[in-house]
């Protein structure tokens, strides 16, 4: 049997204080304001957050079996992260999209056990990301 897959887009923008450098979590946000102390916010702006993403997405995401692509394009330079779903998952939050290395759930948690965290996106893409003028495409792509 193949696996089902299903995907959502988010568009967003840069932001002058993203510094990207958190350790553990990388997010997107609808808010517009942003001040350095956000440094695990890697976009602004979104037309999404959790609570956006389709019932059936959600619905698969809260999978044990599901897995998620984040490919962020910003300008010319692309890069992905994996991680993954989990029943425990939430899935309401009205305005972020949080993203964690670890396993660690709130209401604001999209997908656990990450690949990477926000300090570890090239400084390419987070030079592109910190122009407030610069579009930001963020696509979900959920295996299951």
């Amino acid at each position: 049997m193949c696996p089902e897959e299903y995907v959502e887009v988010i568009f967003a923008k840069g932001h002058e204080n993203i510094t990207a450098t958190h350790p553990t979590t990388l997010e997107i946000t609808k808010d517009t304001h942003l001040t350095r102390m956000g440094n695990c916010i890697i976009a602004v702006g979104a037309d999404k957050a959790i609570e956006d993403l389709s019932i059936e997405f959600r619905k698969n995401l809260a999978k044990d079996a599901s897995r998620l692509t984040l490919l962020i394009k910003a300008g010319d330079i692309t890069e992905t992260v994996i991680a993954y779903g989990s029943p425990n998952l939430m899935l309401e939050h009205p305005s972020d999209i949080v993203v964690r290395k670890s396993a660690y759930i709130c209401d604001r948690t999209l997908a656990i056990q990450a690949d990477k965290a926000a300090r570890e996106l090239s400084r390419e893409l987070v030079n592109q990301l910190r122009n407030s003028k610069q579009k930001v495409k963020i696509v979900l792509s959920l295996s299951v």
